[in-house]
């Protein structure tokens, strides 16, 4: 018999600030990404949750991604124009102009990834999960999971650079 324990509501609050840095990674828009964050915790509330194991930030991930993509089935995909006056999203502090910039440029690429990639690049890079938590919130083998960061990081590269591409 697993360990099981339910997932405390009052701990959520947490895990906004990664879990809203990955939306806005699978987004590629402020409001997008904040109504996704509330959408999931909005899943995640509607009735008691119970976990196999300590990983709260992997399970709420999970039902993230899996919030995105309902949404993506259940209404055609629109891109929403990242707003050039965006903010730095919450949580993340730079004392540097040009890195706040940099910010701006990064989650629209992300968002531009395909999905596989982007799953993997958000869950290891902007959320921060090792590769082992992110293979097991995205339910694929940590040797897929790797190959989906490093090609998902190569396209972002040659995104961001795109004058070392020619």
């Amino acid at each position: 018999m697993t360990n099981r324990r339910q997932l405390d509501p009052d701990r959520l609050g947490d895990h906004i600030d990664r879990l809203y840095r990955a939306a806005w990674g699978l987004c590629g828009s402020k409001e997008a990404a904040e109504d996704l964050v509330q959408d999931t915790f909005a899943k995640v509330l509607a009735r008691p949750r119970f976990l196999r194991n300590d990983d709260d930030l992997g399970y709420l991930l999970r039902v993230l991604r899996n919030t995105f993509i309902s949404q993506l089935r259940s209404r055609k995909p629109s891109s929403v124009p990242l707003d050039e006056g965006l903010d730095v999203p919450e949580g993340v502090t730079t004392g540097q102009p040009d890195e706040a910039a940099e910010l701006r440029l990064v989650y629209p690429a992300i968002a531009d990834l395909p999905q596989e990639f982007r799953e993997a690049v958000v869950a290891v890079d902007v959320v921060g999960l090792s590769y082992s938590e992110a293979a097991k919130a995205l339910k694929v083998p940590e040797g897929t999971l790797t190959s989906r960061v490093f090609r998902g990081r190569r396209q972002l590269a040659q995104a961001l650079e795109p004058e070392r591409n020619q």
